[in-house]
């Protein structure tokens, strides 16, 4: 095969670097970045060559090429010089689905495998949370004129879930999925105000600059994210780390999701604990507010099921 060819089937993976890169750490998206931009360089260095040229480690690449759902190294510039063939559908199925599972698994060896790692995930995440800075944080939200949560893609899922949640406790808050109107929002945020970024990588743009406009503005800024280094991280105020484990389904939003609950979980309770009683009131409110869009529940006839009684004879 002419080398041309081969560097041009070879880069069919070009397509799966590019998808992985926004959840690559800093030092793993060097690496994608250079092979990206200099496909011959993957093919001619050494690993520690490589590794030198991206100014990261050897291990680094290693992780790299894991993620790109390659054993390692060697196994990467092979994919990189035949393009997948004759096991591209596997290659497929380790990027996109993860390595943890294979096509021929059980369902019950699926469930075992995802609450093992769904386990170790959330166990990983209690140990990093600091319960003084979500107490604090908590506190904040309560008492603030308004709350901006960020999060783009996969991110918004989990900002829109925290925002339903808390405002069904009254909290005046709003979730940004779209930059433009996420800017905006921000620009109007002040001290007495919240802002939360979300993202699984730290490195989603969008949400990296409403959360800085954000700042900028005033308001106590927290981010949530998986890297304690990434860019988020760096212009929020504190960070929440929530752990990721070994990529065991794609894309890594879906990986991080648990982990993201259980941080909003905490959050949305430890807010409701703030006041007991102004809570309480204001679920009760959100209930009654809806209760007339609940269908009755009704027999197979369609009757009405009466209520229950108390077993008393009526006078």
């Amino acid at each position: 095969m002419a080398r041309a060819e081969t560097l041009e089937n070879g880069f069919r993976a070009a397509a799966r670097i590019r998808a992985n890169l926004p959840q690559m750490s800093a030092a793993m998206a060097k690496i994608g970045e250079l092979v990206l931009t200099d496909p011959p360089a993957a093919l001619e260095l050494s690993i520690t060559e490589l590794a030198e040229r991206a100014g990261t480690s050897a291990a680094t690449v290693t992780r790299f090429c894991r993620l790109l759902g390659y054993p390692g190294f060697a196994q990467f510039r092979l994919g990189l010089v035949d393009g997948g063939a004759g096991d591209d559908a596997q290659e497929t199925w380790k990027v996109d689905i993860g390595r943890q599972f294979a096509p021929e698994d059980s369902p019950s060896d699926v469930l075992r495998t995802l609450l093992s790692v769904q386990s170790r995930a959330l166990e990983a995440t209690a140990s990093l949370i600091d319960l003084e800075l979500v107490t604090s944080l908590a506190q904040s939200i309560w008492s603030s004129r308004h709350l901006d949560i960020y999060g783009v893609g996969g991110s918004w899922a989990v900002a829109n879930e925290l925002h339903s949640r808390l405002y069904r406790i009254g909290i005046d808050c709003h979730a940004w999925g779209e930059p433009h109107s996420g800017l905006v929002s921000a620009e109007f945020q002040d001290e007495h105000c919240v802002a939360i970024g979300i993202s699984t990588s730290g490195r989603t743009a969008e949400t990296v600059d409403m959360l800085a406009r954000a700042a900028a503005s005033g308001a106590r800024t927290v981010a949530i994210t998986s890297d304690r280094d990434s860019a988020l991280a760096r212009v929020a105020e504190s960070c929440i780390t929530t752990a990721s484990p070994d990529v065991y389904l794609q894309p890594t939003d879906l990986a991080a999701r648990p982990s993201q609950l259980l941080v909003l979980d905490l959050i949305y309770l430890l807010v409701a604990q703030q006041d007991f009683t102004a809570t309480a009131t204001r679920l009760t409110r959100s209930r009654l507010a809806v209760s007339g869009h609940r269908r009755v529940t009704s027999s197979p006839r369609g009757a009405r099921i009466p209520r229950a009684t108390t077993g008393r004879t009526p006078a």
